[in-house]
């Protein structure tokens, strides 16, 4: 396929629902469920008020429950099981036609790089389709390994992506970098691919998701995270934020960067201490809405909030308690992936 027929929209624009996978009992959240399940209805309820829910579980009438004061038109179940719960690197990435026609497209998604068991979760794309959720043409690409988290557009032909996470061996090893770029050409529509070469938060386990460390926004603008000089991540940070500097747009121009500070450090109380991932890069954006991850840090949340506030006017700034995500490395936009306006074929209840 040209690439001059299909493009990758922004996260920004119209979406007809947002797809959430909901934890249970067979999932790494078995040991903190109660949890994790009081964050998911935090943030199904905030997103529901913006967007329609596709919510994929092997238990509907149990979440159906829980969620009993969102109206039952907002929430469209696929039931079926899944090994996690981040719908944002296995469910689909979708693309447009230059006449509107909606390409569905299922990558292979191997848990970040062979790390866990993917065998449900990469079924689910394919079962969305096959159940009449999702309109327009689908297109098989379970040959190449590719994450929704992992790839960031600004809707006019530029991917943002990092080096350490598409060059990964156990993702595409076979691969050379410019080959990976023609098949994002080819598919996505990509006319600028950059590549970040430096960026890592301590606990990332996807190997440098872009949508941990820097997002595209609106009007040639990229937020990326930043910290302080005693923070053991501040050199590799600045590193990055050097080269983002170095980068422009396709006609040349620099792009508007602004900083979000990361919130103070977080450790694992089960887990050694170990220090989790979290971010202020790992919002949502849905229709007029930001929903953005807290952590239970009122200065740094609050301080996140009105950046975001400035980079995206527009749009209300919802805020949504993720500490309870961050125990299995991932936040909030993680958790969630967006279905475009015309994709939603019908909504069965």
């Amino acid at each position: 396929m040209n690439c001059k027929t299909v493009r990758l929209p922004a996260e920004w624009e119209a979406q007809q629902a947002v797809m959430i996978a909901w934890p249970h009992a067979l999932t790494d959240w078995n040991y903190m469920l109660s949890q994790v399940v009081e964050c998911y209805c935090e943030m199904a309820r905030a997103i529901a008020r913006f967007t329609p829910l596709v919510i994929v579980t092997p238990e509907p009438d149990e979440v159906r429950r829980l969620l009993a004061d969102v109206p039952p038109e907002r929430i469209t179940f696929l039931k079926a099981d899944t090994n996690d719960t981040w719908t944002r690197d296995y469910g689909p990435i979708s693309t447009v036609g230059s006449d509107g026609e909606v390409f569905i497209n299922d990558f292979k998604f191997n848990a970040w790089g062979l790390k866990f068991a993917a065998n449900l979760d990469n079924l689910v794309t394919r079962r969305m389709y096959d159940a009449g959720l999702l309109g327009g043409s689908y297109r098989n690409r379970l040959g190449f390994v590719l994450e929704g988290g992992s790839i960031e557009s600004d809707g006019k032909g530029v991917v943002l992506t990092t080096s350490e996470c598409l060059l990964s061996p156990n993702r595409n090893g076979d691969l050379s970098r410019d080959e990976i770029e023609q098949r994002l050409r080819s598919w996505l529509g990509t006319e600028k691919v950059l590549w970040l070469d430096h960026g890592a938060l301590e606990g990332d386990d996807t190997d440098s998701h872009i949508d941990t460390l820097a997002r595209l926004a609106p009007n040639d603008t990229i937020l990326y995270v930043c910290t302080t000089p005693d923070d053991p991540q501040y050199d590799e940070l600045e590193v990055m934020r050097e080269q983002l500097q170095q980068f422009t747009t396709p006609d040349g121009r620099p792009f508007n960067l602004i900083g979000l500070p990361l919130p103070e450090a977080i450790y694992d109380p089960e887990d050694d201490g170990q220090r989790l991932p979290a971010t202020y890069a790992n919002y949502l954006v849905t229709n007029k809405a930001v929903i953005m991850p807290t952590y239970g840090q009122p200065r740094a949340d609050f301080l996140a909030s009105q950046i975001l506030r400035i980079a995206y006017p527009e749009h209300e700034i919802v805020t949504v308690d993720c500490r309870a995500l961050i125990r299995q490395h991932g936040s909030l936009h993680c958790a969630t992936m967006q279905i475009l306006e015309p994709a939603l074929k019908n909504q069965q209840k």
